[in-house]
């Protein structure tokens, strides 16, 4: 398996948007450092984060965790936990979820011990 030269990393990737400011960036940053070890599979230059909240702090808030990686899909968690902090380990932990999901289903192609099929004996005529 080859490394990646750039491998991301939230605080590398991570944009804040609605709801949430700049001050806010670098606490979110530190709660979701359990997520690096997944990003760091794919390049920081292809990957972005994107957290943004509505309503926040009344009743229905509802937060938004947004991820492109390598130009693919995007994957989209929400939660609507009130708490603001409970909600964001939501999303965070969903997002790792996914991801490995993601990984999971292709590591059968990459995995050459579940690709062998047993051939059958020649048979010398």
């Amino acid at each position: 398996m080859s490394a990646v030269a750039n491998p991301a990393t939230v605080a590398e990737c991570l944009r804040v948007g609605a709801g949430f400011s700049q001050g806010d960036r670098n606490w979110i940053v530190e709660q979701f450092g359990t997520l690096d070890a997944r990003l760091a599979a794919f390049h920081a230059d292809a990957t972005e984060l994107e957290i943004s909240v509505k309503d926040r702090e009344s009743r229905g808030q509802k937060v938004t965790l947004e991820c492109w990686v390598n130009g693919g899909d995007k994957v989209v968690t929400t939660s609507s936990e009130e708490d603001l902090h409970a909600a964001i380990m939501d999303v965070r932990d969903d997002l790792r979820r996914r991801l490995n999901d993601a990984k999971t289903k292709q590591e059968p192609r990459h995995n050459r011990h579940l690709r062998e099929v047993p051939q059958p004996a020649d048979i010398e005529l």
